[in-house]
């Protein structure tokens, strides 16, 4: 094909004008949007600046006039100064606020949070205590918007303290909020009295909202959400639920009380006539922000049909403990993860066993790392009789290994008929091919009791031991600046203890069980340990120093049984004298050899069609 020069040439000047036009265009286009800003910066200039204060105050008189107009006959409480006033005893400091007669702040003296500052459970900003008020004809306003009269403490023979605000309408009706903080105790009594329930309350309900901002107080925010929960007390039993990104919960039975609950801490709200219904939301927050969870409560209070009425409540600002939540016989220690879920039987192994041991060794020791090492050891002498008999029937399976090494290789790859005379070598001998395997799996309900301990063992908290700063949380030797999938931002060393112990048991069991038939078992055990690390890297110290302890006993114990105790000559002999008693077959041996007979049989026709 030729192509004409002209009609290239004019292409060529065709498509450079195009690209001269969009050029310049643009550049215009540029040049105007330039001339414009500096009009409207000049503008802008020209004008007077903003007082940003008198918009806020602005803002300010708007809502304050919106108050008013809802407020009615309590329009007098809506302006106020807001006064504070401090309850406190050796656990706890309580800043109440005249401002909706509720907490401002609540501070416990015996814990400190990440800050080094003494534990926050309410702050200033989310938390509220509040319910609507009818005030005249279609208006109503929350409490928490109104400024209480009172607000004086008075001191008390029992050595409690109570606060009391009042409210009143031009007409002598009101609201009373009393408040009293017993001596040594975390429970605070919250007393809600009402005249003229009538007309201050519809249907006769006080419809209180609660909200709790839940921070963060341990240095593993990350574990401290998971060990976060809503747990509440319904139909005389306890049941909770677990934090997600949104989390809503509706109450339609009555409800004791609801608990925020912490690892190490929980706010509580209860009511000693029950709430007659209600639902929570909780939201979760960035790990940036140090804020778990902001939940928010709506509970319904129905209230006896009468003129006056008074409503019995309690708040529960404290640690986990046990004990003192026990005391108050409200099922209050259930919140406690002891144990929950598909693991709920474990707890009762930590109630009646785990628990008192460690109770007892911590009067008798002063240092919890040690208590953990005397209870590891308490723990081992406890199973050591099921680690004998796992020895044992290892050792029996042993001395029939060259038996067993004949039998097959006489039948070479017919592995169902290798199958079929094992069990009968085992059989035969007295011998449990499970033996060493069902001590062993009896041994995990332990561990999986100690792991729910552990992460939720108040004493341990903050307690040093060795290379460890918090035996609630995991140790760490060295911090990186990232973070590491499956494995974390940390080396704890306790961690590798634990694989290289648990490797050096698997090397020792190896060398004690040569030969082994499949291949893929060899390597099996080395597996393990690997897996520990990215599995325990992150578990509070306190466990992983309790399984290194365990894994040492465990390498004596093999040395010291295999070397000393078990007579490997004595169970030959045991095992021959076996062989020449008689033997009754149960009706599930039976039916076992009936099943494997028939399909040997299957398994020779389908050889004989080949």
């Amino acid at each position: 094909m030729q192509f004409d020069k002209n009609a290239i040439l004019g292409f060529v000047m065709l498509a450079l004008m195009f690209l001269g036009f969009f050029y310049f265009t643009r550049v215009g286009q540029l040049e105007v949007e330039k001339q414009n800003k500096q009009i409207q910066d000049s503008i802008a200039g020209i004008r007077p600046k903003v007082d940003i204060i008198q918009e806020r105050a602005d803002s300010v008189q708007i809502e304050t006039q919106a108050r008013k107009t809802a407020a009615g006959q309590f329009v007098s409480a809506v302006s106020g100064t807001e006064q504070e006033v401090i309850l406190e005893n050796d656990l706890l400091k309580i800043v109440f606020t005249n401002k909706g007669a509720q907490p401002k702040l609540v501070q416990l003296k015996r814990y400190n949070s990440i800050d080094s500052q003494g534990v926050k459970l309410v702050q200033e900003g989310f938390d509220k205590l509040s319910y609507p008020i009818n005030t005249e004809a279609n208006r109503i306003i929350q409490t928490s918007d109104l400024f209480f009269e009172g607000g004086a403490v008075s001191s008390n023979e029992d050595g409690s303290q109570t606060v009391t605000y009042t409210l009143k309408d031009s007409s002598g009706r009101g609201i009373v909020h009393r408040f009293s903080l017993p001596k040594d105790q975390y429970m605070v009594d919250w007393t809600i009295e009402v005249e003229d329930v009538n007309n201050l309350l519809t249907q006769n309900s006080i419809n209180l909202i609660w909200q709790n901002e839940v921070k963060q107080h341990e240095k593993d925010i990350t574990t401290e959400k998971r060990e976060t929960q809503i747990g509440f007390w319904t139909d005389n039993e306890f049941d909770y639920f677990t934090l997600g990104r949104k989390s809503e919960k509706q109450f339609e039975k009555p409800v004791q009380w609801l608990s925020v609950k912490q690892k190490f801490f929980n706010t509580t709200l209860i009511a000693k006539n029950n709430f007659s219904s209600g639902k929570i939301q909780c939201t979760e927050s960035h790990d940036s922000t140090g804020v778990i969870t902001d939940a928010t409560v709506n509970f319904k209070l129905s209230l006896p049909a009468g003129d006056k009425a008074t409503v019995p409540l309690q708040l529960y600002y404290g640690p986990n403990d046990y004990k003192i939540l026990k005391n108050y016989n409200l099922g209050l220690q259930n919140v406690i993860n002891l144990g929950q879920g598909i693991y709920a039987f474990v707890k009762y192994i930590n109630k009646w066993l785990i628990m008192p041991i460690f109770d007892l060794l911590s009067r008798m020791v002063g240092n919890y790392g040690l208590v953990i090492a005397l209870l590891t050891i308490f723990i081992r002498l406890l199973t050591s009789p099921l680690v004998y008999t796992s020895y044992l029937s290892g050792a029996k399976m042993k001395a029939l290994r060259p038996e067993l090494d004949i039998l097959k290789a006489k039948m070479k790859d017919d592995q169902q008929a290798y199958a079929m005379e094992q069990m009968k070598v085992y059989r035969s001998a007295g011998v449990n091919p499970l033996g060493g395997c069902i001590p062993a799996l009896l041994q995990i309900p332990i561990f999986f009791s100690l792991y729910s301990y552990f992460n939720a063992a108040l004493e341990l908290r903050g307690q040093s031991f060795l290379w460890a700063t918090d035996l609630s949380s995991y140790d760490s030797i060295f911090t990186f600046g990232f973070n590491i999938p499956f494995y974390g931002n940390h080396i704890s060393l306790f961690t590798i203890l634990a694989a290289v112990t648990s490797l050096l048991i698997s090397v020792y069991s190896m060398s004690q069980t040569p030969n082994m038939d499949n291949p893929m078992m060899k390597y099996m055990p080395y597996f393990f340990p690997i897996m520990l690390i990215g599995i325990f890297n992150s578990l509070p110290s306190a466990l992983t120093w309790y399984y290194t302890v365990s894994n040492v006993i465990t390498l004596g114990l093999q040395y010291v049984i295999q070397n000393y105790i078990i007579d490997h000559d004595k169970i030959l002999a045991q095992l021959e004298l076996n062989k020449k008693k008689p033997k009754v077959k149960s009706k599930w041996q039976e039916r076992l050899e009936q099943i494997q007979e028939a399909q040997k049989k299957m398994q020779q026709e389908k050889n004989k069609k080949r």
